[in-house]
Parts: C-alpha cells; sequence; structure tokens
C-alpha cells in the first residue's frame, strides 16, 4: 500500500528532514502558548509511524526543553495492520504492549524514549486535554461523494461493475436525484464536484477540542485550490 511500489509514498518515508521540521514547530507552538506542563501528541491515520518517529526524535535532541513537560503519544489508526507497524518503529521491543480489542484504546506501550503511547479506532476516544494534533495526508483518504451537473441537475457519481468485463469497474451517474446532493453548495459554479461530509465532521471535532483545552492542529494535504474539478 505505501512505499515506492505501492499505490503512493508520502513525504515522511522520502526524507526525515519533513518530520523534523514539524517537530521544531510542535516545540516552538508550546513555547509559544505558555509552556504547558502536559501536552499530548495525537496523529490521525500515522502510516508506518515514520512521521511521528522523526517528531519524538527532536523531542529527544531537545529534551532539555522539554524536560518538565509530561508529553504522550496518542495514535488514530483504523488498520490493525498498520498500528502493528507502528508498533515495531516506535515502541521498546523490550517493553510487552498491553493489548485489549474491546477498549476504545485497544493498545498501549512506551516508545523508544519513554513516552507513553496509546492508539485508538476514532478521535472521539481519545482524551481531552491540552494536545497538538497532526493530519499529514489523512483527510484526502477520507470516502467522498461525487458529482457530476447535467442538464437535469446535479447527479452523484456511482461506481458499479461493468457489465461487459466482470472484473472491471466504472463510473455511473445515478437516475436520480439522492440525498447527498444537499451536501453541494447552492452557489457551485462547477461542473465536477467531490464533498466529504466526514472531513467537517472531524474539522469540527477537532476545532472544538482545540477551544475546549487549547492547543493547536497542522492539517497537511496535496491538491488544488478548489478551482479544478474532482
Amino acid at each position: 500500500m505505501l512505499g515506492e511500489k505501492g499505490d503512493f509514498i508520502t513525504s515522511p518515508e522520502i526524507s526525515q528532514i519533513f518530520g523534523e521540521l514539524l517537530g521544531i514547530w510542535f516545540i516552538s507552538e508550546w513555547m509559544a502558548t505558555g509552556k504547558s506542563t502536559a501536552f499530548q501528541l495525537v496523529e490521525l491515520g500515522p502510516g508506518r509511524g515514520t512521521l511521528v518517529g522523526d517528531i519524538l526524535r527532536v523531542f529527544t535532541q531537545l529534551g532539555s526543553v522539554l524536560k518538565n513537560c509530561d508529553i504522550s503519544v496518542h495514535l488514530v489508526e483504523v488498520s490493525q495492520k498498520l498500528s502493528e507497524i507502528q508498533a515495531l518503529t516506535l515502541t521498546k521491543e523490550k517493553v510487552p504492549l498491553e493489548r485489549n480489542a474491546g477498549s476504545p484504546v485497544y493498545m498501549k506501550g512506551v516508545t523508544k524514549s519513554g513516552i507513553p503511547i496509546s492508539w485508538y479506532r476514532d478521535l472521539h476516544d481519545v482524551p481531552k486535554g491540552y494536545s497538538f494534533y497532526l493530519a499529514h495526508e489523512f483527510f484526502d483518504v477520507l470516502p467522498v461523494h461525487k458529482f457530476q451537473k447535467t442538464p437535469q441537475g446535479w447527479r452523484e457519481v456511482f461506481v458499479d461493475i461493468d457489465p461487459q468485463v466482470s472484473d472491471k469497474l466504472r463510473f455511473v451517474l445515478a437516475p436520480s436525484a439522492t440525498p447527498a446532493e444537499a451536501f453541494i453548495q447552492h452557489d457551485e459554479t462547477r461542473d465536477h464536484v467531490e464533498v466529504c461530509p466526514d472531513a467537517g465532521v472531524i474539522i469540527e471535532e477537532l476545532s472544538q477540542r482545540i477551544a475546549l483545552t487549547g492547543g493547536a492542529a497542522l492539517v497537511a494535504d496535496y491538491g488544488h485550490d478548489g478551482t479544478k474539478t474532482d
């Protein structure tokens, strides 16, 4: 899935500089906002754990700055396979992981630098508290509703099995209006548009948490400024 021969490769897998710069940014934000006695580092969709590993390396190197701060790491990951890879990347081999599949915190451990680390399937399960949130190429992986403008109005685009080739997929237009059309802005001028309701829900949750308990969020995705189509 990830890597040079996979579906895509992400910047942390290309160079550690990216994550190290983010680590410095988080420390800078922590200092600028009053050096709280504790903070949570929360990453949504951590991939292989490379990015948070690079950030934690900086935290270790600048340990004298952070020495009086109680730091914990919280990873939001739905893939059991990826969570195992993250644990291999980030945790001490000699400290066994705690596992509880039925709990909101389905895995716990200690990072190589001695910081407590926990895994969750949903942002809602991460404890509320002063936090720095990171979502790197997370929002662009969430499912979208795809629409096309027709003479009859907006129509949702669905994925269908090609009747000519049974193992091939194709796009088809919905024959009539669908409930998801409520997501389209009334002043939309483009002919094709994609809408991601999940993104709005998660952004709202992040915003409310920061307003309530303080901290910051850094969201990085790659795309266009809204002038293109899908």
